[in-house]
């Protein structure tokens, strides 16, 4: 959307003040993300109550009416209308636009372009809102993709990183059962960006031939493989179509591939009825997978899920105290991931400038396999891939710090 406004000649800020139009785009995934939503509206209308506020997203198709409450919504557009946003609000088709605004947007710092390709889900998680917000999968068309991609590419963007909903199956509407894998080879052969990554997969949407995928440097080494429990019993309550078994299999699979894979992951703790023994074995698998980081979420009810309607519901506290063993762990590994590559000499995208001291501005950046990096240089660096060799782990900053190619050579 930001891309549409930007092409059509609208401006971005990041002041609320100076805004004539807010967009919120709403999340609806737990309790806390529908009132964080409903309280950044309120902060927004505070700050201009000039502004006309559109609210979007999978709050606004659950509970529109609780939105159109608020001060300052003066529309709410549903995921059936979200498409074609900026199109209402404009009046002017979003389709054909000039490079320009955004090409020097990218000059100044944009060099990651998520780029949506996928929405909805026909999956059937007992916990998960998803598919009432969002309805059943539809892809884009891989002609779509790539001409966006394409555009993307000319107006200086170095990486693209695809999302969906459930990304894995991206072409299944169409009839292609390996679309996913369609799409990465069409962008792969028909454009020239230099990086592309992919966002979460359904580990049940992906078999090993999937992972020949990353004989092509392009394709950055990083998966993120949502488990949500390593407890077998819970994974069947959840409706999660894998388990322990299954799972361990497409892990060792991909690192058989690219054994510099990084590896990350989704869990829920204090899910309806885990019992301790649940947790400490879902812990316990968690822990052996040697993920490269995860992210942890207490359970959440939202209320029209099945789980909601589940007995033995998990005391806040309890959740809590098993949330806090496994975001330990994670720290922990994420530290041990990134200091194996000391000494390594891997490309890095630099994505931005933190500041600056006397030695120079501190530019930080990614590694194709997610490592974040961090070196001080004369310049910036924003926008460039450079092969930079890895040093020491920074505690402080949570990164590696890492010596440019290019520096060296000056």
């Amino acid at each position: 959307m930001a891309r549409q406004f930007q092409a059509q000649g609208h401006t971005l800020t990041g002041d609320a003040a100076q805004a004539d139009w807010h967009i919120v785009n709403t999340c609806a995934v737990t309790q806390a993300a529908t009132s964080s939503s409903r309280k950044l509206v309120r902060e927004l209308h505070r700050a201009n109550s000039s502004a006309q506020i559109t609210v979007t997203g999978c709050y606004a198709q659950l509970a529109p009416d609780e939105l159109t409450a608020l001060p300052g919504v003066v529309r709410v557009i549903d995921n059936a209308g979200k498409d074609t946003l900026v199109e209402q609000l404009t009046g002017q088709p979003a389709e054909a636009f000039d490079t320009e605004p955004i090409a020097r947007e990218a000059r100044v710092g944009r060099t990651r372009a998520f780029v949506k390709v996928q929405d909805g889900c026909d999956n059937a998680c007992t916990f998960c809102i998803t598919t009432f917000a969002r309805g059943a999968g539809r892809s884009r068309t891989v002609a779509e993709v790539v001409d966006e991609i394409r555009f993307l590419r000319a107006s200086g963007y170095q990486e693209a990183v695809l999302t969906g909903v459930h990304l894995g199956s991206f072409g299944h509407d169409r009839g292609d059962p390996r679309g996913i894998e369609t799409l990465v080879r069409a962008i792969l052969s028909e454009t020239d960006l230099p990086r592309l990554r992919l966002s979460s997969l359904e580990p049940w949407d992906l078999d090993v031939d999937f992972f020949r995928l990353w004989d092509d440097p392009r394709v950055c080494r990083h998966l993120h493989l949502p488990l949500q429990s390593g407890s077998d019993r819970t994974l069947k309550r959840m409706l999660r179509r894998t388990t322990q078994t299954g799972f361990r299999a497409l892990v060792e699979a991909a690192r058989e591939v690219a054994p510099d894979m990084a590896i990350t992951t989704d869990v829920i703790v204090g899910f309806p009825g885990e019992t301790e023994g649940d947790y400490e074995e879902s812990a316990a698998f968690v822990e052996s997978m040697a993920f490269a980081g995860l992210h942890v979420f207490p359970y959440s009810a939202r209320t029209g899920t099945a789980a909601a309607r589940m007995k033995q519901h998990i005391r806040s506290e309890v959740k809590n105290q098993r949330a806090a063993r496994l975001l330990a762990h994670s720290s922990a590994q994420s530290q041990k991931f990134a200091r194996q590559f000391r000494g390594e000499v891997r490309p890095v995208l630099w994505e931005n400038v933190a500041g600056a001291n006397q030695d120079g501005f501190v530019n930080v950046g990614y590694t194709d396999n997610y490592v974040r990096v961090g070196c001080v240089h004369p310049r910036p660096l924003t926008g460039m891939i450079i092969p930079s060799a890895l040093g020491e782990w920074d505690a402080a900053h949570h990164q590696t710090n890492v010596i440019p190619m290019m520096e060296m050579e000056l």
